[in-house]
């Protein structure tokens, strides 16, 4: 049977890799709608190749002019965040590819979980603002979160056929970033330009702005903790400079199963899809006799204090994660525009946390809240 995407976020870097496996699969995939948030040029030429039923914008004064480009195919053209959430409804659609980026992402994934939907989950921030809603309510209406995160995936990979009551620790691997060897010193004047140019990883502007401060592995470790059931203290970042080994798990009998594969970002979309095949790929293949040494390290929380801040606020629990990533999307776009500095991130995080209405057990009304409250608070501190 054919499988009916829809792929949210899809003009980005998941949702354009994702479309890579449809081009590959035809018989096994098939595009029902695609949605991307302002990117019309790319948008339209997605349409115009995979002919879905329905194309959705999410910034609403660009749909005429999506209407208009379209008007030669037989599809229905949507816009706005009520539309997106819609969207993620509809009777024919498998399965959701979840690519959005940040906040943005939460009250559609909500959506299509309360329909039944597959989740094929591509947007952290979704689990880490409110991680426990979405279990909980992944449980009640029996649909299925499978992980796009490469490092994710690799420990879904690892715990196949296992017993999760087995796993004594989650190995989480990080590349450690373009700034991994450098000093404090040379971390207060770096760049958003040189902070774009992740080593090993080609990824979208936001994500690889939380790689290179390591905010993106704080939000896998609470991301982790929702998927795979287990506290935050059994989550152990280790910084792996090559990007081979994407994570593993340590069982109680001492064994340590890894997934490693090159840094393609479709070897996990692919999974996710055909979960539980595993099908063909001409993707790049690992050499082992030419990789030389794997190595790992501790990370430095000094340097990297949103790693700590991210436990923090997972040991916190309530609304904090909420708060940790309003505050983080605040700085993140405040440092690729310039107006803030790399090191001056994690100091407004940290105060914003200090500042923001705790609340320990949030509602969904509550988080939109805290969500507000975070983002004004962070930038009256900028």
């Amino acid at each position: 049977m054919v499988k009916q995407l829809c792929i949210l976020g899809s003009t980005g870097s998941i949702g354009t890799q994702t479309l890579d496996i449809v081009r590959a699969y035809p018989d096994r995939y098939s595009v029902y709608a695609l949605c991307a948030n302002r990117s019309i040029d790319k948008l339209v030429a997605q349409a115009q190749e995979f002919k879905p039923e329905v194309v959705c914008i999410a910034d609403e004064t660009l749909y005429e002019d999506l209407k208009s480009q379209l008007s030669n195919l037989n599809c229905k053209v949507w816009a706005g965040a009520d539309a997106i959430t819609e969207l993620v409804t509809m009777p024919s659609i498998d399965v959701v590819v979840a690519a959005m980026v940040g906040y943005a992402g939460l009250r559609p994934t909500i959506e299509a979980i309360k329909a039944g939907k597959t989740i094929a989950l591509a947007n952290k921030e979704t689990l880490v603002v409110a991680g426990e809603i979405i279990c909980d309510l992944a449980l009640k209406y029996h649909a299925p979160i499978l992980p796009v995160d490469s490092e994710h995936s690799a420990i879904f990979q690892s715990l196949v056929g296992e017993d999760r009551s087995e796993i004594e620790k989650i190995l989480l691997t990080a590349s450690g970033g373009p700034f991994r060897t450098f000093s404090l010193e040379q971390m207060k004047t770096v760049t958003a330009a040189a902070a774009l140019k992740h080593p090993n990883w080609d990824m979208g502007a936001k994500i690889t702005i939380d790689s290179a401060s390591m905010m993106n592995k704080g939000f896998e470790v609470i991301e982790a903790k929702w998927l795979f059931g287990v506290p935050v203290e059994k989550v152990q970042v280790l910084v792996h400079p090559q990007s081979i080994v994407h994570s593993a798990v340590q069982f109680t009998d001492g064994a340590i199963k890894a997934q490693l594969g090159a840094p393609d970002m479709r070897l996990p979309i692919q999974y996710a899809l055909s979960f539980p095949e595993r099908l063909a790929s001409d993707f790049p293949r690992v050499d082992l006799f030419s990789l030389g040494a794997l190595t790992f390290e501790q990370p430095d929380l000094q340097r990297f204090p949103n790693l700590r801040l991210a436990y923090e606020a997972m040991n916190k629990g309530g609304n904090m994660p909420c708060v940790l990533n309003a505050a983080n999307e605040v700085v993140n776009l405040a440092f690729r525009e310039g107006k803030c500095g790399f090191l001056q991130m994690s100091e407004i995080i940290g105060q914003t946390m200090d500042k923001t209405a705790f609340i320990a057990k949030p509602t969904y009304e509550d988080y939109v809240q805290t969500d507000k409250e975070a983002r004004q608070i962070a930038n009256n501190l900028l």
